[in-house]
């Protein structure tokens, strides 16, 4: 799932080398937070957060048997 995520968006962001990508499993949610600059947070999120959303969306379609994922974004 990280590596999807990072192909999603690497090619959004401006400082790839200041991406950071963290995961935790806590009661069945897998929480993946990703953490970019502050010049990119706003490419990350989109307008009014489409981007995100967009995210979230296919992360939630490559799950398998029911996985719960929380995916944050952080600068």
């Amino acid at each position: 799932m990280e590596e999807l995520i990072k192909a999603i968006v690497v090619p959004l962001i401006d400082h790839p080398d200041q991406m950071l990508l963290t995961h935790e499993e806590n009661a069945g949610v897998v929480t993946y937070t990703l953490t970019v600059s502050k010049k990119d947070i706003g490419k990350v999120i989109g307008k009014n957060g489409t981007v995100a959303s967009a995210i979230r969306t296919v992360l939630n379609s490559a799950t398998k048997n029911g996985e719960k994922i929380r995916f944050l974004i952080r600068e």
